[in-house]
């Protein structure tokens, strides 16, 4: 038969358990989870221990005509609003509509997982009209995460924090030579993977060199997390001047009655490449040896 302890030990077995507790609450408070948020046209990624709790994206930022590469910006996005649909209870799923000016509608469930946010995008054309929507830009500001100010005069400061991979390597951008300077808007730097025409990307200055790979991203400010991020299909990888990093992904154009599916994912994980590497390979086959 067990034996109940005399209040003596009694207490101090109470007062150890309770000292555990909140000795473990600091690291249960900071424990990877995501959540989500929408604030006007931004995607708000939220998390205690993430850089000033959040990554904001402008999701979407534009959507876009083929002929992009020398064109004037004005000449190349196509308006679109986007409307809030659902942010489930718990804030891990969220449900955007945009609709695009040229008629065609796309539809975006973005789920919020432990150290991962996808994308399921369903993009429909119900018009009896060819839609010119080729590719789209979500704006990824990092400028926090990477320990830059938002607001600093150096628009190239974070470069150091910054990859793609070139050759199968990772390749911090503040290393990456070439770095194309001209174009008809700069800074900024754009690289176009070999399957999609070079006239068709970002009017930043766009790199002679091809990624390895669909993936892009950068170092948190101590080194201690990688934000990634990639889609499929993807149109470029973008460098731009918002402190920010891009995959932006293809549609292609739509047929009048045409539907198209495109997913994405954002990883934000310990600082362990292989191990980022791995993952991203199994959740995007297609994008391996290219």
């Amino acid at each position: 038969m067990l034996k109940t302890p005399p209040p003596c030990k009694r207490t101090l077995l109470v007062t150890g358990l309770a000292f555990l507790f909140l000795a473990a609450a600091p690291c249960i408070a900071q424990s990877p989870d995501l959540t989500l948020a929408r604030d006007k046209n931004w995607l708000v990624i939220r998390g205690a221990h993430l850089p000033k709790g959040e990554i904001r994206i402008n999701y979407l930022e534009a959507y876009c005509r083929t002929g992009s590469t020398t064109a004037d910006w004005h000449d190349t996005t196509i308006g679109h609003t986007t409307e809030l649909i659902l942010l489930s209870d718990d804030a891990k799923t969220m449900k955007l509509r945009c609709a695009v000016k040229d008629g065609i509608v796309v539809e975006h469930t973005i789920t919020a997982g432990k150290d991962t946010v996808t994308f399921a995008i369903t993009a429909h054309n119900p018009t009896a009209q060819e839609s010119g929507a080729h590719w789209v830009q979500p704006c990824i500001r990092l400028g926090d995460f990477t320990g830059y100010d938002n607001k600093g005069k150096d628009l190239d400061d974070y470069l150091p924090k910054g990859f793609i991979f070139l050759d199968g390597k990772l390749a911090r951008m503040s290393d990456i030579k070439p770095w194309a300077k001209e174009a008809r808007y700069i800074p900024g730097q754009v690289w176009c993977p070999k399957d999609v025409p070079r006239t068709d990307v970002n009017p930043r200055p766009l790199s002679p060199l091809v990624p390895s790979n669909g993936l892009i991203g950068c170092f948190s400010g101590d080194e201690k997390m990688i934000f990634g991020v990639a889609f499929e299909p993807y149109q470029e990888l973008f460098q731009g001047v918002a402190r920010c990093v891009h995959s932006d992904f293809r549609i292609g154009g739509l047929k009048p009655g045409e539907t198209k599916k495109i997913r994405g994912k954002i990883y934000i994980t310990p600082n362990d490449v292989a191990a980022l590497l791995s993952r991203y390979a199994k959740d995007f086959p297609e994008h391996q040896g290219k």
